[in-house]
């Protein structure tokens, strides 16, 4: 019915005018929204730009600017991503109750944090502090309880990290998922040391994290904060065919205890870490400035932590990195006792040797012989170590180590120029940087090495540098050299790995030749797709 004495076609044509003016509005109200977004977005990229090209990214002393607050505080603020778009007073008591379960994901993006920023309230993290209330844990979650405290840049899982957020993404997992570590304490007692403690002698791996959940237990409940482990300590039984063929030779004796039975099954202590970067201190180990550091490894992952340069106050970055796993024979408490011998392998990760038994290089020869003489020591009441770091193809990855062996195998594959095809495609013949391994010899609180069961001398001076001695080096047997794994092992004795024996000349070497090839047509690869 008309009011008003409005004709009923009027009434009718004023109500869709009045709904086609709110679309309207609500159009605009998109369009200025996305327009903010995107302004919001590039401020923070020409902050970042301007950064760097002011130098503040190569001085870490200095503050990372403050951004004022905008007119829209949700936006500027990084507790909006908390789900609701309130923002948080860091000042009011937190509940002791567990907060509403919300969303893991928002429709805003934040593309970095500064120190100052509304809702920024890092929990205090003071590395090398011996007593873990002073020291702090490492909090790196984005959870919506968490994500305001993080005092660390990255992600847990080291290489896996990307599988959590294709979990995230499609929706199999909440990102306020609260672990739950009934029953995964440590399986060993490991340390304290004193050089857990020691802000130079570890900077790649986190001391406490083996027992992060537990030192850090009230503020977990209190402040309802995710943190979690970054190492594991487990204990296994250990089978591999060559270790039963040990015992049928002779070489290693069951004594039921370390070694269990004639099958050569083996009773180890099993440690995995995952790599936690205190970033003054790999700087300093590189000698290079922090500055330089953040800023190469912010360029050269294609930009995937901003935080490297805007969060100077954040000294602790989680790297998209393999880690490391520890295999201890014998009792774990023997490896800090001076007084007894201890035997070590540290290993680095060779997947075509290792797990598929290739024979063009000397890894799992050499693996399964330390493993064998890590047994022996322990059987003597000593300690025996083998530690085997994700490193593959010496850090340059399994597809560059494949184009190099197509190289060599395609060329004359000749000791004397086994180095050149790796620097001809990759640049550089070694990217392992065992500047950095040591750190989990100072965890485990070694001071000797009475028998190092690797011939690297990248190794040994790592080590050694370290203030670690070492007392005895032990090359592989050469009968356990395979026949296409000469020309590896020639041409890293010349170029300065550890030998008793003699070292050939370079033109020796050129006689040192890999076995050959039955190649394919390399034109024939190519056909398929001229004639698609």
């Amino acid at each position: 019915m008309a009011t008003n004495g409005t004709p009923p076609g009027d009434t009718h044509a004023l109500l869709l005018e009045i709904l086609a003016s709110i679309k309207s509005l609500r159009q605009d109200h998109a369009g200025l929204s996305s327009t903010v977004d995107a302004i919001e977005g590039r401020v923070n990229t020409l902050a970042g730009v301007k950064q760097l090209k002011d130098g503040l990214a190569r001085d870490a002393s200095l503050a990372s600017p403050k951004i004022p607050p905008m007119a829209h505080r949700s936006r500027e603020s990084i507790t909006s991503l908390d789900g609701d778009g309130k923002d948080v007073n860091p000042d009011a008591p937190l509940s002791t109750s567990p907060p509403p379960r919300r969303p893991s994901t928002t429709s805003k993006i934040i593309l970095t944090s500064y120190p100052g920023q509304s809702g920024v309230d890092p929990i205090s993290l003071k590395w090398g502090a011996s007593d873990p209330k002073e020291r702090g844990p490492v909090v790196v979650n984005r959870g919506s309880t968490t994500i305001r405290k993080r005092n660390a840049v990255g992600a847990h899982g080291g290489s896996y990290a990307i599988y959590y957020a294709l979990a995230v993404g499609s929706q199999q997992l909440n990102t306020d998922h609260i672990p739950d570590f009934t029953n995964t304490e440590p399986a060993a007692n490991i340390g304290p040391f004193p050089a857990w403690g020691d802000p130079k002698k570890i900077v790649a791996m986190d001391p406490l994290g083996h027992l992060a959940p537990w030192l850090f237990k009230d503020i977990i409940q209190k402040d309802h904060v995710d943190i979690r482990p970054t190492i594991a300590v487990t204990r296994a039984h250990m089978l591999l065919p060559e270790l039963k063929e040990s015992v049928a030779a002779g070489r290693l004796v069951p004594d039921g205890t370390i070694c269990m039975n004639d099958k050569g099954e083996l009773a180890v202590t099993k440690v995995a870490v995952e790599p936690v970067w205190y970033l003054p201190g790999i700087a300093e180990r590189f000698n290079i400035d922090e500055g330089t550091l953040r800023r190469s490894l912010f360029e050269n992952t294609g930009g995937s932590y901003p935080e490297l340069i805007t969060r100077n106050d954040i000294k602790v970055f989680l790297p998209p990195i393999g880690g490391l796993t520890v295999y201890i024979f014998g009792d774990p408490a023997k490896m800090s006792d001076e007084k007894l011998s201890l035997a070590l392998r540290v290993h680095d990760e060779c997947n075509g040797s290792d797990v598929f038994g290739s024979d063009i290089c000397t890894c799992r020869p050499y693996l399964i012989f330390g493993i064998e003489e890590a047994v022996k020591e322990a059987q003597k009441g000593g300690s025996g170590v083998v530690i085997y770091f994700r490193k593959e193809g010496r850090a340059l990855g399994e597809v560059t180590k494949y184009l190099v062996y197509n190289a060599r195998k395609r060329g004359s594959d000749k000791a004397s120029e086994y180095f050149k095809r790796t620097e001809n495609i990759a640049g550089v013949k070694d990217m392992r940087f065992q500047s950095l391994m040591p750190d989990i010899l100072h965890w485990l609180g070694i001071k000797k090495i009475d028998r190092m069961l690797s011939m690297s001398d990248m190794k040994h001076d790592a080590i050694v540098e370290q203030g670690i001695p070492i007392i005895e080096r032990v090359p592989i047997p050469d009968e356990l050299i395979p026949e296409d794994g000469k020309v590896e092992i020639d041409a890293k004795i010349h170029a300065g790995y550890f030998t008793t024996g003699r070292v050939m000349t370079l033109e020796e070497l050129g006689s040192v030749q890999g076995r050959p090839w039955e190649d394919v047509d390399v034109s024939d690869l190519l056909k398929g797709f001229e004639e698609i």
